[in-house]
């Protein structure tokens, strides 16, 4: 994703629990940090998870572990002037179930960074998380499940 913000403004985004809420969480219980284990609860009803700060380089990498294993490193780089390449690679999926799996997060993270960008670019989120978190929520419901 480019976004015309500089990679410091970006990292923090991801940092600061203030803003990473605007965008993609309802709550995290810290400021993400060197070797941080952080509660996140998104924005669907009951669904939480610790992560594990697992690389703090501000502010070219950031990365982290959730609970199940899965890996997420984030990299920031320079694209232009005003401009920011954010790029976020995942490992770490159950093989059982590594199509389905990939498949939601490479969603889930391109829905994450189209909010981010249009927060940082015109300072609104567009509630595009809040929005697909409303969809899981009603699928769940009618489905039993979660």
């Amino acid at each position: 994703m480019l976004i015309r913000r500089g990679p410091s403004e970006i990292f923090d985004a991801f940092v600061n629990p203030h803003t990473l809420c605007r965008f993609w969480l309802n709550a995290a219980s810290a400021t993400l940090a060197p070797d941080a284990e952080v509660e996140w609860r998104f924005k669907v009803p009951g669904v939480s998870d610790v992560v594990k700060v697992t690389a703090f380089e501000r502010p070219r990498r950031l990365a982290f572990r959730f609970s199940d294993g899965i890996a997420v490193d984030m990299t920031f780089e320079f694209h232009g002037g005003d401009a920011t390449r954010v790029s976020v690679s995942c490992a770490g999926f159950p093989e059982s179930d590594v199509l389905a799996q990939a498949t939601n997060t490479v969603e889930g993270f391109s829905i994450v960074l189209c909010d981010l960008k249009t927060l940082l670019e015109s300072g609104r989120s567009a509630n595009l998380v809040r929005d697909k978190a409303e969809l899981i929520t009603q699928s769940m419901a009618r489905t039993g499940g979660g």
